[in-house]
């Protein structure tokens, strides 16, 4: 069962709202974002079974997302494509994701850690190949 997260936010008029979001959503805005990165060849969902057992924190395809109050840990394990600057995509993929996840839930994300479990080779195989 999805987690459900309470976010209180106090109006001018001293009244409160509420605004619950489930884990689902952050996880699914994190995968737009870390995909909409040029060079992410997909995010990596073997490295996650295996550390499954070791964490067992919320880990749902490829990605970890660990809430304190208002504030996220985001942990998300990619594939890079061949020919890309590994450390400057993944700079990218923390700053998409820092920004996506802030401007569109009330979240402070305290870090972003992006694992480079491999890089991929396809389309450049397939270039030499013919």
């Amino acid at each position: 069962m999805a987690k459900k997260v309470k976010v209180i936010i106090e109006n001018e008029d001293e009244t409160k709202d509420n605004v619950t979001y489930k884990k689902h959503v952050v996880m699914s805005i994190v995968s737009l974002a870390t995909q909409e990165i040029n060079g992410i060849a997909s995010i990596s969902r073997k490295s996650v079974s295996m550390i499954r057992s070791a964490l067992s924190k919320n880990i749902n395809r490829g990605i970890i997302v660990d809430f304190n109050n208002n504030n996220a840990k985001i942990d998300v394990f990619v594939n890079v494509k061949f020919g890309f600057s590994v450390k400057d995509v993944a700079f990218r993929v923390q700053e998409n994701i820092k920004a996506s996840v802030e401007s569109m839930t009330e979240y402070k994300v305290e870090s972003v850690n992006v694992h480079v479990v491999g890089v991929n080779f396809s389309e450049v195989e397939s270039d030499f190949v013919s």
